[in-house]
Formats: C-alpha cells, structure tokens, sequence
C-alpha cells in the first residue's frame, strides 16, 4: 500500500498528497504520481471477485453458445479475458469461442482488440474514442430492432446503454465477468476519509464508477459524508479518469475534472497542471513563494514544512501583508489548547523550515505577518 513516504524528488507535483482508490492498475497510477513528485496515499476502496463459479456468468455462456447473438460487446481486457478463462475452466472455451468468430464483435479501445486478439479472434470494429457512447451511437445507426447483442459489463453500470439497447427493439444478453465488492481492509479507506476532512490530501483520483460510489458509501457509513463533499467543494480536488466514473460524485454535487482521454497518463498530467495552478503564490520579502499541500515553493526550491508550520502559513497568507493576532493562529494550530507559546514554538519551526526568516515579521505585541512585497501588489493580483 502506497502511504507518506520520504520527500520525492522535486516535480510539478512536489508539496502536493494524491489519493488514489483505485484497486486495479494502483501502482502504475502511484508510480506515475510519485515519478512527478507527489506523496501518494493509497486506500482501494473497491476489491475485483472473479466469477469464475458464478452461475450468472455460466447461464450466459451457455446461452450464447446455444443462441448465438448477432453482436459481441467486448468492454475490457481483463473482463473479455476473464471470460475466455472461465469458459475454459468449464470445458466451454472452445464452444464459446466458435460462437464470438460467427458474430460482430465490437470492442472498446485497444486494450480490449489486444485481448480479442490474443484469443484469436478478431473484432470488426473499434471506436477512436474509446468510449462506450461511440459504440452505442454505431450500435443505433445500424439498427438494433429485433437483433441480439451480448454485452460483456464490466463491473460497472453503463448509464443508459443497455437501455437504449432495448428501447431500440435489441434484445441483450448481459455477461457479468466479475463484481466490485467492498475491501476486505477498511483501515486504508478509512484513514484516506479522515485526511479528505482534514484536507491532508490536495486530490483524490478516481479510476471508476463503483469506486466513487464506495468511497462516498463509507463517508455515510461514518457519518462523513456532509465533511467529505465539503472537502470536495472547496479544497480537495476530484479527478476522475473519465465521465462515467464521475457519475457518483456529480449526482452528490461535487464538480470533478477529467482529462481528454481516459487513460492514467492523460490524468497524471491533468493533475500536474490543475495542483500547481491552484497554489497560491506570492511575492514575500524580495522571494516568490508558492504553498502547495505539505511544503512550500521558495524561489522554486521545495522546502517541506510540519503541518503545524502549514497550518500558521495558511492562516498568514489568507491576509497576506497583515497582522494576524497570536490568538487566531492559536485556534489555527491543530490541538493546540489554549497556550500561545505554542505558535511561537511553530512559528520558530516554520521560519527554519522555509530558510528565510524574513518571510514572516513579528509585530510586537499584535502577532505575524507575511512581509508581502509592496511593490508587487500587481504581481500578486495577477498569481
């Protein structure tokens, strides 16, 4: 499991904490993170059962190999592949395969031509976008009346497609490959709430529909969720890899962004540009300084900073240039009590931390301020 980790090396995303949900694919989306300097969390909120013994998906097998379908759907690699080895297991491999040369078979993305293939097969078409819209509109331009089209799911709903499927006269058969069920460990879900509330994390990935869903399930089996979607609205930024993995959250009002292409790499890179353009920068004491989720940019150079130091910077740059009293840093100090010697304690952390004292003035008597550049007020309007 993917948790905080010594610094990372300097990158676009260095300062910032990704969490990530997915259970499928999690190292690579981690690596890919880390790889550009972020501190990954890692908490799968989903867990993939193989229905290899499922009768749903042998009742559909046999009903394809007794009843060929006039169109295949193939949706995912690790589905359409998953199907082929159960099939085998259950000596209908070959029978099934008999079955998919016969038919049109449709197949969403290279991913899935390359598992098609590998099982030699081979399929007739294939959309540019990826995208199960593309084949449903194909799907209707054909005509669907009184066809049969088996639709291999992958895990997840499809919003709509079989739907249109049948209110366009199809009949379908539905192959369920395998079922999103809960973790087993709730520990690493639960401790990724617990920093979405405490905004410890900058962003939160998601890689598909059921694991949006379980993660905001689990926010309302803990009572989270009014905290959780607070988070999401204002200060933890949602990225889902594509549209319908978004469904969950934009159904609870939480606005995500997506990349153009639903891939993991396309989404490292969203986030290298969405996280950095969210961090506030200033001109402080003839130095450019950018705070990012756990550390702060000083002229470009990265300098981790305690959460206590976050939390006092934070309080200092939402008046950048003014006073902030010693009592409204001390309710900003995470369990600080009531005692002000414990900001000044932070504070002295904070100033070593950063490596210019000068960033941060004491103001005898009245509290801190950032010693914002006067000359540089429109620079600062304009960061």
């Amino acid at each position: 499991m993917y948790d905080r980790q010594q610094q990372p090396e300097q990158g676009p995303l260095a300062g910032f904490t990704v969490g990530v949900t997915a259970a499928r694919r999690a190292d690579e989306l981690g690596a890919l993170l880390q790889r550009r300097g972020a501190t990954v969390l890692h908490a799968p909120a989903l867990r993939i059962v193989p229905l290899a013994d499922d009768g749903e998906l042998l009742a559909a097998t046999k009903e394809i190999i007794d009843h060929a379908p006039d169109v295949a759907v193939a949706t995912t690699a690790i589905g359409f592949r998953g199907w082929i080895e159960a099939a085998d297991g259950w000596g209908l491999g070959e029978q099934l395969l008999g079955r998919l040369r016969g038919v049109e078979l449709l197949a969403r993305g290279p991913k899935v031509k390359g598992a098609v293939r590998a099982a030699g097969l081979t399929e007739q078409w294939s959309p540019s976008s990826e995208s199960m819209a593309e084949v449903l509109d194909r799907l209707l331009e054909e005509g669907v009346d009184g066809r049969r089209i088996a639709v291999q799911l992958h895990g997840e709903p499809l919003p709509g497609f079989v739907e249109a499927l049948r209110a366009g006269g199809a009949e379908v058969v539905l192959v369920p490959v395998y079922r999103w069920m809960p973790p087993e460990d709730i520990g690493p879900v639960d401790r990724l709430l617990d920093a979405v509330v405490s905004r410890g994390v900058d962003a939160l990935t998601f890689t598909s529909a059921p694991a949006a869903a379980s993660f905001l399930s689990r926010a309302e089996e803990r009572g989270l969720v009014a905290e959780v979607l607070a988070a999401l609205g204002h200060d933890v930024l949602a990225v889902c890899v594509g549209p319908v993995t978004a469904l969950p959250l934009q159904a609870r009002g939480v606005d995500t962004v997506q990349p153009e292409r639903f891939r993991l790499g396309p989404l490292v890179q969203l986030l290298c540009q969405e996280l950095p353009g969210r961090a506030r920068a200033l001109p402080i004491a003839g130095h450019r300084v950018q705070i990012r989720g756990h550390a702060v940019l000083v002229d470009g150079e990265l300098k981790p900073v305690p959460p206590a130091g976050m939390s006092l910077l934070r309080a200092l740059s939402r008046r950048p240039g003014w006073v902030v009293a010693r009592a409204e840093l001390l309710r900003a100090l995470p369990g600080a009590g009531r005692d002000e010697h414990a900001v000044e304690t932070a504070m002295a952390r904070l100033r070593t931390a950063l490596g210019a004292p000068k960033l941060i003035q004491t103001v005898v008597k009245r509290g801190y301020r950032l010693a914002l550049d006067p000359a540089a007020d429109a620079k600062y309007a304009d960061a």
